[in-house]
């Protein structure tokens, strides 16, 4: 007598595979996720690090310069010379940027005034709209892209060529000698910077409006001085110092940890500016939102 085979034990074995297969998938489903998080974990633990010690260079920039200054010490010449530089790489393109930018302002304004029949508004509207965002972020890309650019390319040479360390062995602190008087220049002159553009753009507004789109003289400048105050333009002034400090340590951050060479440097260049003018907007964000809570438009 011949027997058939067992139908139950076929099935059972089939159902062995099949539940051996769908554990090895679902094993293979969670461990593949492992290096992503892992290398995701990194990046976000190698960020903190980076912001860890772009902290503790400002903290330390600033500390240098209260004391060198209190005590007298404060190398002027190199922030003479740093202010110099800043000014010659900034100046004609913050004019020259400022000019089409109160144009623009101007032109859509005014369509929008004309439109709802709101002409005399125009020169409030217009002027508000450089003082308080214009101005301040013109400033900061202006500063991030001429002015960090080069800040970082210099601090980056000197330290693939050995002079930031060769500053250390001599005990002389890079900070105290390379980003404070750096620090103090840019301080002292993102002020006028920003009142530079601010001017460019209201008076590029001013003529665009009275000379092109029929507001007369008087409208403009009454609707203006009846919304603008003197806060916004301090408002204005702060948030500019802000960035230029902001773009400033970035770009000295990234100079002196450069490494691997000119490619390093490049590298550096390229990470000051993105990173310096990402940040500015990003504070400008937080700065309008608590200046929109604590100080809110009023009219006259």
């Amino acid at each position: 007598m011949w027997s058939q085979p067992s139908v139950s034990g076929s099935q059972s074995g089939c159902g062995q595979r099949w539940g051996s297969g769908v554990h090895a998938l679902v094993d293979k489903v969670i461990r593949a996720p492992e290096p992503f998080v892992r290398d995701l974990l990194e990046f976000v633990l190698s960020g903190l690090r980076t912001f860890g010690r772009t902290l503790q260079l400002a903290v330390a920039a600033f500390r240098w310069l209260f004391i060198d200054i209190a005590k007298l010490r404060h190398p002027w010449r190199d922030t003479v010379q740093q202010g110099w530089f800043i000014v010659s790489v900034t100046a004609i393109p913050a004019v020259l940027v400022s000019i089409p930018f109160g144009v623009i302002v101007a032109v859509q304004v005014g369509s929008l005034t004309q439109q709802v029949g709101a002409t005399s508004v125009s020169g409030a509207a217009g002027g508000l709209g450089v003082i308080r965002q214009g101005a301040p972020m013109v400033t900061a890309l202006l500063l991030g892209g001429a002015a960090g650019s080069a800040i970082a390319s210099d601090l980056g040479a000197r330290t693939i060529r050995d002079e930031v360390d060769a500053l250390r062995t001599m005990g002389i602190d890079p900070v105290r000698r390379l980003v404070a008087p750096r620090l103090a220049a840019m301080v002292t002159l993102t002020p006028l910077l920003c009142m530079l553009i601010i001017f460019m753009g209201v008076f590029t507004g001013y003529v665009i409006a009275v000379g092109f789109q029929g507001v007369t003289p008087g409208s403009y400048l009454s609707a203006f001085s009846a919304f603008a105050k003197m806060s916004d333009l301090a408002v204005a002034i702060v948030k500019a110092v802000i960035f230029g400090i902001i773009v400033l340590i970035v770009s000295c951050q990234r100079g002196l940890e450069a490494t691997h060479g000119p490619k390093g440097v490049a590298n550096a260049v390229n990470a000051a500016v993105v990173i310096g003018v990402i940040a500015a907007f990003g504070v400008n964000l937080v700065i309008t939102q608590l200046v929109s809570m604590f100080l809110p438009q009023q009219v006259g």
